[in-house]
This record gives C-alpha cells, structure tokens and sequence, in this order.
C-alpha cells in the first residue's frame, strides 16, 4: 500500500478555528472551560461537534454509555475501522485543549481527507469517550473503562456526583444515552492525539511526542494516628505528632520515587491533618501516596518500601501507621505497530520528535487492553494542564494533527 505523502497536511486555520468555538460553550472564569461531563453544557457541546461530523458526511453512532462515535465509510465493508479522538469533557477550571484536541483533530483529519478526495481500505471513526475526565463521576476514563471490560456498565451508572445526582440518570436527562451496546465495536486500530500536559517536550524543542508507554499508577491511603496534644505545653520529648511523622513519610516517598530516576514520581496531593488548629499538635494526618512509573516492578518495589519505612518511622515516633491501597492500574505498553505508524509520518513529515512515556491516564490506556493503540503528543506552554491557563501553538495543534493524519492514513490504507 503506498505511504501517505508528505504534501499532504491538514488546514491549521480550520483545526483552531473549530477549538475556539468549541471553547465557546461552557466558559470558565478565567480563560478556559468549565464543561464537565453530563451537565447541559456538555449535551450543548455534543451537538456541536454531531453537527460538524454530519456536516463532513459522517454518520454518528451512540452507545449506552453516551460514548460518541462519527464514521467516514471506507472501500471495503470488511474492514475493521480505524479509530481516533478523546474526550470533549473538561475539569471545572479546565483548558480548551486538554481532550478537545483529539476530537477535533480527528474531525479535521476526515475534513482534510474530503478536501483531497482521499479514500481509504478501512473506515475511518471519530471517537468522543464520556466523561474522561473523572472528576464529576469517578473514576477517570470511565466510559472508556466501560468499553473496554473494565468496569460494568451498572457500576458506572450508580456513580454519583457530589449531589447525589446518579451517571445514569444524568446521562438520560441531558440526551445522550445511546442504544448501542457498549464495547460491541471491534477495532483495526486506534489513535490519540493529546496535548503533553507536561514540560518535556517543549523544553527539549520537539513537535511531537511519540508515545510508547503509559504510566502506571499506585494510590495507597495512609493513615498515622498520633496524640492531640497543646502545641505550647507539650514538650518535645513528649509529642506524639502525627504532622510530624506525615513530613518524615513524604520525604520517604520523595527519596523512594527519586532511586527510581528518571522515569518514577511520587507525592501526596491529598493530605487532611486533624484538627487542623494553630495550637493543636495534630493527633492524626490521612494523606494519599500517588506513585507513577512505566515499570510494574518499580511500582511494586515503591509500594512495598512506602509501607516498610513508613512503619519504622511510626515505631520510632510511638504513632500508629495504617496502609490502604485505594486506586490504581498497571503500565501501558502501546501497540508497536501503532507507535511506528506515529514516529513514521513524523519524520515523513519533517517533525522533531521524541519518544515519550505518559505521565497521566487516558481514553487510549484502556482501549489498549482490547485493539492495537498508540498516542501522538504535541507540547503545551510550561507543560501546565488541568488549569484554565493550558495554552498551546496553532504550529504544534497542526503538527499533532499532521502526524495523527498520516499514522491514521497510513493504517486505514490509503487508496491509490
């Protein structure tokens, strides 16, 4: 089958031009979005984009689980279809790119392939998974969790939001709810565009990531149970200070993450101390421990040293020490197939690029458990994300397109 050739790119005008009236609906505050899955700002969303892909010919299938999916017809009706997008839904104070770019990336790709009269072998089908973002509903990735045998489709429906209010219902109410069996779509491929959300790749002066790996995750909850006691009158020798032995178990986890340079991380974004009162030595801290590495064997070994020196710590303090593992999923191996698909059209096409391991999760991670996958990652300015200040470049949202058009091409074979 012949490559893709490099004259063809997608219309950059077009691509933002579609990003910035998507970040019309559901504004934040401050420059961004606040479009979080289910409400009415979603369902306005979801139009939208359902308008602009029957606009391109497309024809828009909806599952159960109101997972999105806009097919361009291919030559041969056998043919496994090809699969790419992310996700529309945003975090309160979220940015216009972070998900969006994979779906209108994956928009402008068909419009492109229309423009030039580009058919190919397999169809090609525009992905918008339901409520990736998590934090409305968790978990994250849910949806996608759903169509990948990883959660049940019951337990997603009872999840609730912070009022109460059920994923079902919701998803009812604002009429999104598919009859399509969730999962029943089998898959040639699939592809992810997504901003870094890191810093790697704009600090190292390259277009694209090609992602190979993606991280897994460890969250275990950890409990010390110290004394209250008066931060004035109690003397040193005699403080059970579970504040305390809290700092000393997050420096072990920075020591810990750090042995397993470069790839490792670790902290604690979670943290509550009781009472939380200025002249209150604390009595007791929960906090969770967040480790991340492409390695299950580093994740294990981190995991099994957090509770290790955490308990020493709390037996030199005289506190008690509690360990729960709370979330958390193995590493991500992305198709080999896919990834040389994405590293292919980017130097086709001219592109610095950089392998890269993904530091957060994604639609792609779980899809990667039932059809070949792969990431293509462009930068984003000091790698800031999940924050209504995410910025990136018209040049880097078309170079991440660029890339994803011809990986896609490429592995739905073009015609002639």
């Amino acid at each position: 089958m012949p490559a893709p050739g490099e004259n063809l790119k997608i219309d950059p005008d077009r691509l933002w031009d579609s990003l910035m009236e998507m970040a019309k609906i559901g504004p934040g505050v401050a420059g961004g979005n606040n479009r979080q899955t289910l409400t009415d700002e979603d369902a306005e969303g979801r139009a939208l984009f359902q308008k602009w892909c029957e606009d391109a010919g497309c024809t828009m299938g909806l599952d159960q689980m109101g997972n999105m999916f806009a097919q361009r017809e291919g030559t041969d009706p056998d043919a496994l279809p090809v699969y790419v997008g992310s996700h529309l839904d945003t975090q309160p104070t979220g940015g216009k790119y972070d998900g969006i770019l994979g779906v209108l990336g994956g928009l402008e790709i068909i419009r492109t392939m229309n423009d030039l009269g580009i058919k190919t072998k397999h169809p090609i089908v525009v992905t918008n998974f339901t409520n990736e973002e998590g934090t409305r509903y968790a978990p994250a990735m849910l949806s996608s969790g759903v169509f990948a045998g990883i959660h049940t489709q019951d337990w997603a429906y009872a999840r609730t939001d912070a009022e109460g209010k059920s994923f079902g219902d919701e998803l009812q109410r604002i009429g999104w709810k598919g009859d399509e069996e969730v999962g029943a779509r089998k898959m040639h491929a699939f592809f992810e565009l997504h901003i870094e959300q890191g810093p790697i790749l704009e600090s190292e002066g390259k277009d694209i990531g090609v992602v190979t790996h993606g991280q897994g995750l460890s969250w275990t909850q950890v409990t010390i149970i110290g004394k209250d006691s008066h931060t004035g009158s109690t003397p040193m020798p005699m403080r059970r200070d579970a504040g305390l032995g809290m700092a000393r178990v997050l420096d072990k986890v920075n020591e810990i993450a750090l042995s397993h340079a470069p790839h490792a991380v670790g902290a604690a974004g979670h943290i509550e101390v009781y009472p939380n009162s200025r002249n209150v030595i604390p009595g007791k801290t929960v906090f969770t421990v967040d480790f991340r590495s492409p390695e299950l064997a580093v994740i294990e070994d981190m995991e099994a040293r957090l509770r290790d020196e955490g308990q020493k710590i709390a037996d030199d303090m005289d506190v008690q020490i509690e360990f729960e593992k709370v979330g958390g999923f193995d590493p991500v191996a992305f198709d080999d197939g896919c990834v040389t698909a994405v590293r292919n059209a980017a130097e086709r096409l001219g592109y610095s690029h950089m392998n890269l391991i993904s530091g957060a999760g994604h639609d792609a991670c779980w899809i990667n458990r039932v059809a070949p996958t792969a990431m293509v990652m462009c930068p984003c300015v000091d790698g800031l994300s999940h924050n209504e200040a995410e910025d990136i470049t018209k040049d880097w949202a078309k170079a991440g397109a660029d890339v994803l058009l011809h990986a896609v091409l490429e592995t739905a074979e073009i015609e002639g």
